[in-house]
């Protein structure tokens, strides 16, 4: 099979799509995680799960990305 001739911006749009799905999913978790911390008093329990979280969410986008991109649709 012959793969289908994509333009260089694609790519680049690719990758600051996966850039900007991981750094904002992490900054949203990590303040979320600030936020509740500040009004339950447990200064870094739910920083790190709002951390883990955005991790987690980030990867799930990004793979939903890259599989919208490489299936053509």
């Amino acid at each position: 099979m012959r793969q289908k001739q994509r333009h260089p911006l694609q790519a680049m749009g690719l990758m600051s799509a996966i850039i900007s799905h991981l750094v904002g999913s992490i900054l949203l978790g990590v303040f979320a995680g600030q936020w509740i911390d500040s009004f339950l008093h447990t200064r870094p329990a739910f920083l790190i799960v709002g951390l883990l979280l955005g991790l987690a969410a980030g990867i799930y986008g990004l793979l939903k990305l890259v599989h919208h991109f490489f299936s053509g649709d």
